[in-house]
């Protein structure tokens, strides 16, 4: 969404913002590198969103970058790592940090992240080792989902929608996207990615 930032809560690390949409606002929950980028108060910003809904909530994160809701999305499909742990990793480490991360099988640099111990550390360090490269820049192949607008991101959220995680939708996705090139269509897209996430 396109709008302007009224406010700011928690700047020092994950935390909130406020933001103006046609004179309606909305509270954002965003990493602390999403915060930095905002910018000032009062200023135009651009902000990518994605939206958790619960029995008893609605919570609408934000996002500097579409990469970084990528990755939210990516962390958020491993166990035990809910939306404010994910936050907290995003706030710690820049992508390029994680990435190396989690090809090296670092979970120690992952648990500097405020929230994650150890265990979840090296369950996130394993669980994504080899999702990751769907974003791009792990092995230095595959297509970025995240650079990529259009057909991609609508395929990854075409499978979201039939209820496959972020995480495996995104691998699927460029698994699909590498073996059609990058001229496929979004049906042709979506069609081979459901075969590969069936495999």
């Amino acid at each position: 969404m396109i709008a302007k930032l009224t406010g700011r809560l928690d700047s020092s690390g994950a935390g909130h913002a406020v933001i103006d949409v046609g004179g309606v606002g909305y509270l954002v929950e965003a990493s602390a590198r999403t915060l930095d980028a905002l910018g000032p108060v009062g200023g135009d910003v651009t902000i990518h969103t994605e939206m958790l809904v619960g029995e008893d909530f609605l919570r609408l994160l934000g996002f500097a970058k579409a990469e970084e809701r990528d990755w939210f999305r990516l962390l958020t499909s491993v166990q035990g790592v809910g939306a404010k742990v994910a936050l907290a990793i995003l706030s710690a480490l820049e992508i390029g940090d994680l990435q190396r991360a989690l090809a090296s099988g670092d979970s120690a640099m992952i648990a500097r992240a405020n929230g994650v111990g150890p265990k979840l550390a090296q369950r996130i360090a394993h669980e994504l080792k080899d999702k990751a490269g769907a974003l791009g820049g792990i092995a230095g192949t595959g297509p970025s989902l995240a650079a990529t607008a259009g057909p991609l991101s609508d395929a990854v959220a075409a499978l979201t929608g039939l209820g496959f995680k972020p995480g495996e939708a995104s691998a699927a996705v460029a698994a699909a996207s590498e073996e059609l090139g990058a001229g496929a269509s979004l049906d042709a897209l979506v069609r081979a990615a459901l075969k590969k996430a069936a495999k």
